[in-house]
């Protein structure tokens, strides 16, 4: 049976604002656009809901949240009907990418007038139930993935921290172990439909390397930028403007240049190497340091001058061989995962298309 979105849920909207709940506690949660707030000392909806973010970042994204609970005025509440379990509703919801509703250049927003007309198919609720249990079940798997991800990362950081912890060794700045650091264009380049990807803070975010773009440039424009920055293998890569801290290796010969959030260290493959660099970056000691190194309020920066100075310890060349080594069988590991992690998020799609179309 085929309905629309407003036969089997209704909408409210939330007066809330941060601003309100700063002094409240209490032990009934309350979200807003990026998940959790706090605990405050009341709730707006008694049984399990859905909550579409209405407004600003993340315009369009769905959650399923829990009986008492609230949320804040960035967010609109739907309520199921009694037609619907709330786990289908939310994956039905899920796959209808209503950020495509929004408008508004500065904040964009949405409101329950633009998709509640959406439709959708609605089984009994046998088969509700047998779909929703297939797809907890593969966001489960996927769930214990990424978990995985996050211990092998733990690893590395333990191990970095059992071998070169407690002033172990000389202390020296990142300015002496490398030979080039400075950041991309300043200027943005002429774009196109296709080439060489142009990438930004969000491609390292993770604190590896993608290529995923919706910006090229042509080869012309990239042998100018690239006298700027002769990218080479085993060279890293800093963000350095919003999400800072993340460090990446360049680990591929594939061609592509960066906007000037992102700084660019080359390493003096003499002193120092790639992967130890880069969790030396990412210890908790310098993470430190480059927050007490960060200007500005609504656009967080590192200045170049500042990275210059960070300060790592040294020690011989052959442990960070052999720390290397150690990184790069976790990489393995971790390769493996993310093989299986791709071929579950693609089962995940097909099936969503197929239950949802």
């Amino acid at each position: 049976m085929r309905v629309k979105l407003e036969e089997v849920c209704s909408n409210q909207s939330s007066n809330i604002i941060q601003r309100d709940i700063e002094n409240l506690v209490g032990e009934y949660p309350i979200f807003g656009a990026s998940g959790f707030i706090k605990n405050i000392d009341t709730y707006k909806q008694e049984q399990e809901y859905l909550a579409i973010v209405k407004d600003g970042a993340g315009v369009g994204r769905v959650m399923l949240l829990p009986p008492k609970s609230s949320v804040i005025g960035t967010l609109q509440y739907l309520i199921p009907k009694d037609n619907i379990i709330p786990n289908y509703l939310f994956y039905v919801i899920s796959n209808m990418n209503l950020g495509k509703y929004a408008n508004g250049a500065t904040i964009p927003h949405i409101y329950f007038k633009d998709y509640k007309k959406e439709e959708f198919e609605l089984p009994s609720f046998d088969q509700q139930h047998r779909i929703v249990a297939i797809l907890d079940q593969v966001n489960h798997i996927i769930s214990l993935r990424t978990q995985q991800l996050e211990q092998l990362d733990l690893l590395i950081k333990s191990r970095f921290v059992e071998m070169f912890g407690d002033n172990k060794y000389k202390n020296v700045t990142m300015k002496e172990v490398t030979s080039i650091i400075t950041d991309g264009t300043h200027q943005p380049p002429k774009f196109q439909k296709s080439g060489i990807p142009f990438i930004f803070v969000s491609n390292i975010t993770t604190n590896e390397l993608t290529y995923t773009s919706e910006k090229y440039i042509s080869e012309e424009t990239y042998q100018e930028l690239y006298k700027r920055t002769p990218i080479e293998i085993g060279d890293c890569l800093l963000s350095s403007v919003g999400s800072y801290g993340h460090c990446a290796i360049v680990k591929s010969d594939k061609k592509f240049l960066f906007q000037r959030h992102i700084a660019y260290l080359k390493p003096n493959k003499n002193l120092i190497s790639s992967n130890y660099l880069q969790s030396a970056i990412l210890s908790e000691k310098t993470q430190r340091q480059i927050d007490t190194y960060v200007k500005g309020i609504a656009q967080k920066t590192l200045n170049l001058s500042d990275i210059k100075m960070l300060v790592i310890p040294l020690p011989p060349l052959d442990l960070q061989t052999q720390f290397a080594a150690f990184v790069e069988e976790v990489e393995r590991s971790k390769s493996t995962i993310k093989q299986s992690l791709t071929w579950l998020n693609t089962l995940k799609s097909k099936l969503m298309q197929d239950y949802f179309g």
